[in-house]
């Protein structure tokens, strides 16, 4: 009797942990508090890039891609316990979704020799590979953001923002506080004067003592760097105090539907930047309809399919499993190891060709990883929402950041970081 409960038992653990032989890339989702709305889009963009991969052909090289889900709820205690809970399943790599837990899991996953790869998010100076080996943020980081918000500005104002004064909306965290530095730098290049005004994660929904301070303080321009509800919380403030809305510029984590709908016709105008696309005007949707929504497999039903978080997760993914590809490439072995992952990254080379291939033309720009440079080129464009479209319409082209500011900032950051931790910069030929 013991026998027999010892093999169902251990029969049991077999079933709900992936097979050895899997490709194993963990989420760490939030579908839960104030962030859920839009974490929930990200997650599924996620899940259906894999489910689509698996069904279509496969898996990668043969070999299917498990995808153990765990909720984080952004919270970076929850996401470092996911981290640990689900890395001995034979994780390859990890997309943290949260700035936070992506510091926390940079010595961790440095120890452990597992990847990280953070898009749009984290720490930018891990964009220096000398420093950050396991860390890869390709298309674009915080700093990028920024400095293409400041190049549009300056494009709609005859390339002079002398005098302007520009106030920055952000959430008080790590990530919120990303960009202070890289704007302050800027203004002293162009001339403008930044304020800055924290909203504090608690609060998030409460903006009346901050808008007001907009309000009086009559700024040219307002930077978002927001999160979930405190988007939606901003963008009617900002309604509500008559602040011209195309004057209110978010980063890609406040360029959402979820974000602006809320507002109804009063968020016509909003604009923010974005380094990848939306909607499912792409040859991929064809694909991903055959294959994952009509069988009944879309993550959560299908209800998120092409808006613009689900689209950026779903392209997290894309990069990841050219990752994987690539690692199977250069190792001659379909089973591949994280740290042959983390070279599959490092020689990342995501063309337009390819992106053609996938489905996605004109997606987002082309992405080329090097030993020094993880963070690709940090073009992004600006997008527009027409509230009564209810879509984002892009109105630039790709617009490359500010690399004369922004380069002294990263190495500068990176080798602090280095100088802390005791690491040693690698040499890259």
């Amino acid at each position: 009797m013991k026998l027999r409960l010892a093999a169902l038992v251990a029969a049991a653990m077999m079933a709900a942990a992936p097979a050895m032989a899997d490709l194993v890339v963990p989420n760490l989702s939030y579908r839960t508090g104030p962030y859920g709305a839009n974490g929930n889009q990200y997650a599924d963009g996620f899940n259906d890039y894999f489910t689509l991969l698996n069904e279509r052909d496969g898996g990668i090289g043969g070999q299917k891609i498990q995808v153990p889900e765990c909720e984080t709820a952004y919270n970076t205690e929850k996401g470092v316990e996911c981290y640990e809970s689900t890395k001995g399943q034979g994780a390859l790599v990890y997309n943290p979704f949260s700035t936070g837990i992506t510091y926390q899991l940079i010595p961790k996953a440095s120890t452990d020799k597992i990847p990280l790869y953070t898009p749009g998010y984290g720490r930018t100076s891990s964009k220096n590979g000398k420093v950050f080996e396991w860390v890869f943020n390709a298309p674009a980081n915080y700093w990028d953001g920024a400095s293409v918000i400041v190049k549009h500005l300056l494009d709609v104002n005859g390339g002079k923002l002398d005098g302007k004064k520009i106030a920055l909306v952000y959430h008080n965290s790590a990530f919120g506080k990303e960009p202070i530095r890289t704007l302050q730098e800027l203004g002293k290049k162009h001339g403008f004067t930044l304020t800055e005004i924290p909203v504090d994660p608690a609060a998030a929904q409460e903006q009346k003592s901050q808008w007001l301070q907009i309000r009086r303080e009559k700024p040219d321009y307002v930077i978002l760097y927001g999160w979930g509800v405190m988007n939606q919380a901003a963008i009617q403030e900002a309604a509500n105090v008559k602040y011209p809305m195309e004057n209110l510029i978010g980063i890609w984590w406040a360029g959402g539907e979820v974000d602006v709908e809320p507002a109804g016709a009063a968020a016509n105008g909003y604009k923010s930047v974005n380094f990848n696309g939306a909607g499912t005007s792409y040859p991929y949707y064809e694909q991903l309809k055959q294959h994952v929504i009509d069988p009944g497999k879309a993550s959560g039903g299908g209800a998120h399919v092409g808006k613009a978080m689900y689209s950026r997760g779903m392209y997290a993914a894309l990069v990841i499993a050219e990752a994987i590809k690539k690692a199977q490439e250069l190792s001659g072995n379909p089973n591949v190891t994280p740290a042959q992952v983390r070279d599959g990254f490092e020689a990342l080379d995501i063309s337009e060709a390819r992106m053609t291939e996938l489905g996605l033309p004109g997606f987002g720009q082309p992405i080329k990883i090097t030993c020094d440079n993880h963070g690709g080129t940090g073009m992004a464009r600006m997008q527009q929402w027409d509230a009564a479209a209810k879509e984002w319409k892009s109105i630039s082209d790709f617009i490359e950041p500010d690399q004369e500011i922004l380069t002294p900032l990263i190495a500068a950051d990176s080798e602090a970081y280095a100088k802390e931790n005791g690491i040693t910069p690698r040499p890259c030929s």
